[in-house]
Order: C-alpha cells, then structure tokens, then sequence
C-alpha cells in the first residue's frame, strides 16, 4: 500500500521473536552487526517465504503502479512532460516505504549516472524525520543494551524524544556525574527490517542485470552493496562512536571546529551517549546573528574543514545537513551524527585536486582524463566523444571568474551528462557530492551570495602548487605546459587564488616551488623555463617580464625596488644549490646575448639613419 509522507511503514518483520532476531544477527554479522554479509542475508532469506511474500506486497504494491504510470505516460508522448510530476510520486513512495527506502532514496540523489535529473531535484528532498516510536520500547532497549534501566544509568532524560529520524531517535539527559548527554537509540527491530528489504533488493537487481544487461550501465549490484555496507556501519552505534574520536583527532589542528565526546560507558550498538551540544542551527540565521556570531565565518570554516576532510585526510563526513551542524555559542562549529563516513584513497584526492584545476582552466581534454583515472570512465572509453560534451556543458558556466561559480549548478549540468553518456559514478565520489551540495546549500541559506568554489579553490591551488606528491607534480608540469609553450597564465591563476588560502605563505610557496623545480622531476620545466623566459608570447611580453610581476604580489608593475627585494631571497635559495647555480649562469648567458642582439640593433638602426 502506498502510505503517506507522514507516516512511515516499518515493514511485517515487527513481530519477530527476540531469538529469530539475535539468530540473524549471529548468521548476518557474526554477532556484532559490524559488517555486511549479502551472503549470510541470503542464507537465512532464502527459506523463509512467509517473510519475503509479505514485504514484495508492500513494496511492489506503490512500485508497479507507478511503473504503470511510466509506461501510460511513454504511449501517450507525455514521457517528458510528466517527469516533474512522476518525480514527485516517487519521492512519496520512497518516503512511505520505511527507513531502508528512505536511505535508498537519499543515495539515489547522488547518483546522475542512474537517475535522470528531474528525479535527482526531488530525491534530495527526503525527509529523514519520522514519526517517533514509543518511549517504553527505547526505554526497554536502554536496558537491554547498557544492563540498567534509563533511571539507573541516567540522572536525567527528557519525557520525549527531541529528534527522530528513519533509523533512531535523540533524548536530552543529563548523567548521574552531571554532564548534559544527548542520548541516540535505535529502532527496535531495526536490522531484520533492513536486512529484509537489502535482500529482496539485491536478488531483484541481480535478475533484472542478468536478464537486460543493456538497461544498466553500471553494477547495480555492487552499487547496492557498497550502500549496505554504508548502512550497517551507521546502525553499529559503536564504530559511530569510534568515527567521532577519529574525526575528532584528524581536525584538532583546527580550534573553529569542536567534536562531542563520547560516553564509552553508556554506549553499546544500539545505545549511544554523547556529549550535548548547546548550538544553534546554521539555517537559523537570525538566531545566529542575535547570538553575536558570523554565520559567514562559521560557514567558511565548514568549508575549510570539509576541503581538509576530502583532501589531506581522507576521512569525511558524508552528512552535513543542517541538523548536524551547530553554531556554539564560542562561535565554533560543532559537527553531529558521525554514522554517514567514508574515505578517499591518496590517489583519489590527487585527482579530484587535478579535476578542480583543469576544470578551472578549461581544459577540457586534461578534465576528460581526470575522469577515466578517478573511475568514472572505462579506461578504453573514446573520450573524443566525452571532451565536447564537457566543454559544452562547461564552456558557458567557466566564462565567469572562479568566484562566480556555482558548485550545485556545475553539478546539475554534469547530471545530464552522465546520465546520457557511459560514466558510472564511484560511490566515494557519490558521497562527496552529497556532502558538498548539502554544505552548499546550507551556505547560501545563510548568504544568498555565498560560493563554496570561492572559498575552496584557493585552498585548491596553494595543494597544487605546495603539495609534493608525484602524481601532482606530474600534473602541474603538464597544466604549465601545452604545445610545447610555457603558460605563464595559468601560473598566474595558480598564485593569484593560492594567496587566498589559509595555509598560504609566499615564502613556504617559494620553498615547494623551488624544490621541486631544482629536483630530477622538474629538470623538464628548468628546461623549458629557460627557453620561455626570454621569449614573446603574442603581445610581445617576455616570460622575463611575466615573472617580474609575479614577484609583485599586488599584481601592479613593480618597481624596481620591490622586484629586486622580492628577488633576493629567491636568489639565496637558487645559489645555494649546484643545479641554481648552474640555471643562474645559463640565465645571464641568454640575458647578456639578449641585450647584446639589442644593442646591435640599435647600432644597425643608428647606422641606417646616418
């Protein structure tokens, strides 16, 4: 039956005996719930009808009408016309399907690869407030996990929940010690309900890729998995509490943010206890500014964590709605709810960093690689097909400056792409998505005029510049360089938006660039500066001249003064190494050439005249 968006169904699996429930526990996830096991789901599944009947009614009920809907709308030419309104549709099935549904559907709205865009605009509205259940079952579950009843273990705990979502719900207590707790249950009976659901799922897609292969462009059965594994690591309450601790120590370079701690004590699989938060919610902006904080400053240090998150640690909140983010009453920014993780291997942050910087300077062949090596694209995919369409869909957008982009337009236009062309979205990438168009919107929700790409890409450009990895080396060698010419505006976009960065020094900057150039991987661009030093681009200008002003970090023409006080501590360092002594002569051999063909012009010139 199709229930309404108020209410939500759990499932028919709520009247299972607590024996069949720990026996799937002990068969799905070795008795700690930790883990995903499609198998061991399977195992247990196969045998028992009476369960999967029941749920494939309530499922495939809402499911098959709308299919109906589809195919009506397809006869009759309306495919596209009714779109919006069938999009809609599918945003009230989902939500009145029950938690795995709802989770389901919030996945799907990060993934342009598997659903045209119409349907991503609704998706991102699911709403993962549900009604709340009874206190006497999460009060019976307290006991359960933590041995005592709430009245033994807590001095205090609120008469109703404060918060409740498709997966738990929040009490506000206060401990036997005094400390202020927020207090997290689950849903009773959660995990039958979702491992049902996961394995009707699975075997469905499994059939429907095995029987129409040419329908799915990418593996919906390990998408699938990858989601189940996400999903039960958010219902272990215990690696929740163990995500927090490790985001904690990751971002402890960083004073703006503050993480809660966790009550180990009090804190099973199914029961967490952690420190209260006295925030307000960054959507609240009026709240906010009579609290006598900045929302915009606190906003940009989200920004700056979450671009500390994807590309220093690899460890990221793949969840910053607005009610797990709060502004403190010390301005500082306090992080909630760490069940939604994930992770980005070292080469994957190298490539989102080279995907930002080519994207940035339009190139769009570099850009098209970017997405093969970051798994987007099958390696032996015709990229002369994918290129155009990136510079269509980009060309337009990329006319503005960095500070004018729009991170949610950029990716709706992507949507489109991927959708009609073969890319596959990996789902770490699925996730960064999500995180960064939530934090986005919940930007501009603050300021209208807030751009996250404004505030990110310097950050962005000093990595690229700074950062010593080969793979970024390599990188910034073939941005500087194309058709065999030095592109001295791409250096100059790289400095001019770095200087914009947190971390950015011009000395430190100096330093990287330096020990780099001077290494065996820069000998190409020692090489080739040599070269491009000394000779005109098409408005005459040198490489020399070029340089000159990139001394001058207030981007006029520099004085005489300023360029040599800017040049003497390059000077220092370039002498101090065999290789910069050895640049610095075949410098002043080309520059001593240079105004001797000068001079002799000049003569030949004056000569002439007489």
């Amino acid at each position: 039956m199709l229930v309404s968006q108020q209410t939500v169904t759990i499932g028919p699996m709520e009247t299972l005996t607590e024996s069949r429930l720990l026996r799937l526990e002990e068969t799905t996830t070795a008795g700690a719930q930790r883990y995903y096991k499609p198998d061991a789901i399977e195992e247990y599944y196969r045998d028992r009808w009476g369960d999967q009947v029941r749920r494939v009614f309530q499922v495939l009920g809402p499911i098959l009408f709308f299919i109906l809907q589809l195919g009506l709308d397809r006869m009759t030419g309306q495919l596209s016309q009714n779109q919006p309104q069938r999009a809609r549709q599918l945003l009230q099935i989902m939500n009145g399907l029950g938690p795995f549904y709802i989770k389901i559907g919030q996945a799907l709205s990060t993934r342009p690869d598997l659903v045209p865009p119409a349907y991503l605009e609704q998706l991102t509205q699911l709403q993962d407030n549900v009604p709340p259940f009874p206190n006497e079952e999460a009060f019976a579950l307290i006991t359960e996990e933590l041995g005592q009843t709430p009245a033994e273990v807590y001095q205090t705990i609120s008469a109703q929940p404060i918060a409740s979502a498709s997966l738990g719900q929040v009490y506000r207590g206060t401990l036997k010690t005094g400390e202020e707790v927020a207090i997290k249950v689950q849903r009773p009976e959660l995990l039958p309900v979702v491992t049902l659901d996961l394995f009707l799922l699975r075997r469905s897609l499994a059939w429907a890729k095995g029987n129409f292969p040419k329908i799915f462009k990418s593996d919906v059965v390990a998408i699938l998995d990858e989601f189940g594994t996400k999903l039960f690591e958010e219902m272990d309450y215990i690696q929740e509490g163990r995500n927090a601790e490790r985001f904690a120590q990751l971002l402890k370079a960083l004073p703006e943010i503050h993480v809660p701690r966790i009550y180990w004590d009090f804190t099973q699989r199914r029961v967490l206890t952690m420190e209260w938060i006295d925030g307000i919610k960054l959507t609240k902006v009026e709240a906010v500014r009579e609290a006598g904080l900045d929302a915009n400053q606190i906003i940009g240090v989200g920004v700056q964590s979450s671009l500390r998150q994807l590309m220093e640690y690899g460890f990221f909140h793949a969840d910053p709605h607005p009610g797990n983010l709060m502004a403190m009453r010390d301005g500082r920014l306090a992080y909630l709810d760490f069940g939604m993780m994930s992770e980005v291997t070292p080469e994957q942050r190298y490539g989102l960093l080279e995907a930002v910087v080519h994207l940035v300077n339009r190139d769009f062949d570099a850009l098209s690689r970017d997405y093969v090596k970051l798994g987007f694209l099958e390696p032996d995919t015709d990229l002369s097909l994918i290129t155009p369409a990136l510079q269509l869909v980009f060309g337009s957008a990329l006319g503005a400056s960095v500070a004018d982009l729009n991170f949610k337009s950029i990716t709706d236009k992507l949507s489109g792409v991927m959708y009609d062309l073969p890319f596959r979205v990996p789902a770490y990438y699925a996730l960064i998505i999500r995180s960064l168009v939530t934090l986005e919107g919940i930007a501009i929700n603050v300021n209208r005029d807030f751009k996250v790409l404004e505030v990110a890409y310097p950050y962005v450009a000093n990595r690229f510049l700074t950062d010593e990895s080969p793979e970024l080396r390599r990188s910034l060698q073939e941005l500087l360089f194309q058709d065999n010419r030095f592109r001295w505006n791409r250096l100059e976009n790289l400095l001019k938006n770095a200087k914009g960065a947190r971390e950015y020094t011009w000395e430190r900057t100096l330093d990287q660039v330096l020990e780099f150039l001077f290494s065996e991987r820069g000998e190409t661009i020692r090489e080739r500066m040599l070269e491009e030093l000394f000779t005109p681009d098409d408005k005459g200008i040198t490489g020399y001249e070029r340089l000159s002003s990139l001394l001058n970090q207030s981007g006029s023409t520099p004085s005489l003064t300023t360029t040599l006080q800017r040049a003497l501590p390059i000077a220092t360092r370039v002498l101090a190494r065999p290789e910069g002594r050895q640049l610095t002569q075949q410098l002043a051999n080309r520059w001593f050439e240079q105004q001797a063909v000068r001079l002799l012009r000049r003569v030949l010139a004056g000569d002439v005249r007489n």
